[in-house]
């Protein structure tokens, strides 16, 4: 397993680049990445492809469509969780929703809980495109819900976990 050098952090374990969550997820058999974005994002944006690893993400809204909190959030995320779980990487689009994703998961005594700094889509660039930093930006896989090819170029074996 490796050691992950996480950026201190209030109220969970602490922030972690997506190169850093790659290698957490790639290291650690219990390591577990949950998408906390939108169920509208997951199918329009894209989701992060864990099939080369041998693993799948959990999905589960922080917010709902509408913009309000999801109140089911933990109960969701408790259930999705295995027991084997022994540390939680929570992603965003930007690094924001997933910090109070990843306090609400330490306050609940869930394994130690990492935010993954800049997120699936990372910050807008001067174009107003989402073209600076994040998990896509930085080459890590991803792919489509319902496309027959992941960026990576590897094809999504299974998007019917995307809910």
């Amino acid at each position: 397993m490796s050691t992950i050098d996480a950026v201190p952090a209030s109220g969970y374990a602490g922030d972690i680049t997506p190169a850093q969550a790659w290698e957490l997820l790639s290291t650690a058999p219990g390591a577990v990445l949950v998408d906390v974005r939108t169920q509208s994002e997951w199918e329009t944006v894209g989701v992060p492809d864990l099939t080369g690893i041998g693993k799948q993400a959990v999905f589960t809204q922080w917010v709902l469509g509408n913009g309000t909190p999801n109140p089911t959030f933990l109960v969701d995320l408790k259930a999705a969780l295995d027991g084997d779980a022994t540390s939680i990487v929570f992603l965003c689009r930007s690094g924001q929703r997933s910090i109070g994703a990843a306090r609400l998961a330490t306050e609940a005594g869930l394994p130690p809980s990492y935010n993954v700094l800049q997120g699936f889509e990372g910050a807008p660039g001067l174009s107003g495109a989402r073209d600076l930093n994040g998990w896509k930006v930085a080459g890590l896989p991803w792919f489509v819900p319902g496309s027959e090819v992941a960026a990576s170029g590897i094809t999504a074996s299974d998007d019917a976990a995307v809910r």
